[in-house]
Formats: C-alpha cells, structure tokens, sequence
C-alpha cells in the first residue's frame, strides 16, 4: 500500500474534511463509505464489534478507495497501537487523553524510534510486506494522522496542553463521553458543553492542529464549523443501517394495513 504525507498535510491545513464512523466491523459497509466521498473514515476499535482480523479485512477495503483510513483503538496501549499501523491504517484515534502526559505518551506508542516506541518490523502490511520498510520507517511520522479524543472534565481543562504536544494532530471531542462527564448527558445545545466545544476548537487552532468531532445531527454542522471545527465526522454505518431498516418495516407494516 502507498502512503504519502498528503493527507495529514490537509488536516494540519485546517482544510474541510468530512468522515464517518464504521462501528460494524463490516468491510463491505467499509467499502461503500470509501466509494461515497468521504475524505477519511474511522474504523471503531472501541465500541464496535471488530476483531483483528475483521480490521484488517476493513484496511484492505479502504484501500481500494479513496477515502483514508482511521482506526480508533480500544485504550492507550502501545500494543494497541502497534497491532492496527502494522496492518496498514492510516492513522490512529486514542480515546480519553485527558493530560499531556498520555498524549506524550500516545505519539510514543505511534512512532518508530527515535521519535518513539513503536516497535520494528519489516514484514507488515503498511510497509508494503517490507518492499517499502525504508521510506515508511524514515517517514511514518509525517504520513500517520493521530487523532487524540477530549472526553473528560479534565481533557478540557488540560487541552491547552494536549494540544501542544507535537504528534497530536487532531484534537477530538467526543460528544456524548464528554456530556456525561461534564453531567449532561447528550445535551448538545448545552451552554456549558459548548464552552468546552469552543475551548478545544480554539487550543487545537492555537497549536496549528486541527479540531475535531463526530456529529449525529446535521443540524449540527454549522455550529461546529462557525466554531472551528473542520475534522468533522458524521453519523455511522450502523446507525444509518439501522435508521434504514426500521423505515422500510415500518413502511412494510403501514402498507399492509387494512
């Protein structure tokens, strides 16, 4: 597979840059999210049902699109880190990164020695089964987008510092993590929540990084861009799948109504 340092160049850029979350674990709903135009997606690690191998399957359909792809690990671990960039993502999102320290830590575990820890193989797919391994060992650093999530009260109170930490390209709030733990749980016109919206739009702008968000409402778009956001995510596959059966039977049952 090639990689090139194009795409995190255009985060950085702060350049429009819509996405969604995979949360199936299914490369064939990967597939057709890659052909529908998004610039990048994010395969859940966290939440969604995904193994391993069902993430590679995942990585080798994206690959045949254009879109890039993301994959939002589980924990901040470097195990977890390694496993999914050795399989050839383009990038990695981190959840609950609430001090500079764990992002430090983060872009450790993202990169090669002597810029980190992770560790070296030269037999893995994102190296091309090592036909590539000298251009990504030298330049993994400049074509990865790591992307660190802002879910807790102290994330936005630390963001300033999270921020800065070089390696940490997109700062990423995760919306309803974050309500819950500011104690409004999916209030997102909530003035207090969106205080911490703004907090974190204007530390990631600040540091010359790029603010981000996954939106479940379109409605939405506007706020987060007039804000500053311009990683935006929006919606998933399961919710859209989901969304969509629920109106074809609820159609099925209006029209066999007497």
């Amino acid at each position: 597979m090639k990689m090139s340092a194009d795409f995190r160049n255009r985060v950085l850029a702060g350049e429009w840059l819509g996405g969604t979350f995979l949360n199936l674990g299914s490369p064939l709903t990967t597939e057709m999210a890659g052909l529908a135009g998004f610039d990048w997606v994010l395969l859940d690690h966290e939440h969604g049902p995904g193994s391993d191998t069902t993430i590679l399957h995942q990585l080798q359909a994206i690959a045949a699109t254009p879109a890039a792809g993301i994959v939002r690990i589980a924990a901040n671990e470097p195990a977890r880190y390694k496993r999914v960039l050795d399989a050839g993502a383009h990038g990695v999102m981190v959840p609950y990164i609430s001090t500079a320290a764990e992002a430090q830590a983060a872009v450790a575990s993202l990169r090669y020695p002597p810029r980190g820890m992770r560790g070296v193989a030269k037999l893995n797919r994102a190296a091309a089964f090592g036909a590539d391994f000298e251009a990504y060992f030298a330049h993994a650093h400049e074509w990865l987008v790591h992307a660190v999530q802002i879910e807790t009260v102290e994330g936005v109170n630390q963001v300033e510092a999270i921020a800065a930490v070089d390696g940490a390209d997109v700062i990423f709030a995760g919306p309803l993590d974050l309500t819950t733990n500011l104690g409004i749980m999916g209030q997102y016109n909530h003035p207090v929540y969106l205080d911490a919206l703004k907090r974190i739009a204007t530390a990631a702008k600040r540091a010359g990084k790029a603010a981000g968000i996954l939106l479940l409402d379109p409605a939405h778009l506007a706020m987060a861009r007039d804000l500053g956001y311009t990683f935006i995510a929006l919606g998933s596959d399961g919710g859209s799948v989901n969304a969509a059966l629920r109106a074809t039977a609820a159609t099925l049952k209006k029209g066999g109504a007497h």
